[in-house]
């Protein structure tokens, strides 16, 4: 069984393909800093998207994006502060969530994604 960081990144690889497939550009994977970690900075259109990634087998507890709560939301909006006060820039920020549906783990070949724009403020 892969540990749950593996599984993580691999969650993460499939946000990104999915990403691109829609016309984005992965500006950062697993970005951190001294505040905290965001999974995937992307940039479309207008829009630079810092993007929270989950992964779940199932949402029989909680849906995935349930899990990015106040706490979490916080930490994010702090990192994406000093992530910009890093590499500037003239698009609008904003903060979206990608759950991801693998009853299989890493096995499972047709991963559901669900993308949430501007998830939170």
């Amino acid at each position: 069984m892969p540990s749950s960081s593996l599984v993580g990144a691999w969650g993460e690889e499939q946000a990104a393909a999915y990403l691109r497939r829609r016309g984005y550009r992965i500006e950062a994977a697993r970005y951190r800093c001294r505040y905290g970690e965001i999974d995937l900075v992307a940039s479309r259109g207008r829009f630079l998207a810092f993007v929270e990634v989950k992964l779940r087998a199932s949402d029989a507890v909680a849906k995935p994006r349930e899990y990015v709560d106040f706490r979490k939301q916080g930490k994010i909006r702090t990192t994406a502060q000093y992530y910009l006060s890093e590499h500037p820039t003239q698009l609008q920020p904003r903060f979206d969530v990608i759950e991801i549906y693998a009853p299989e783990g890493v096995r499972t070949r047709r991963p559901v994604i669900n993308h949430m724009e501007d998830a939170f403020e």
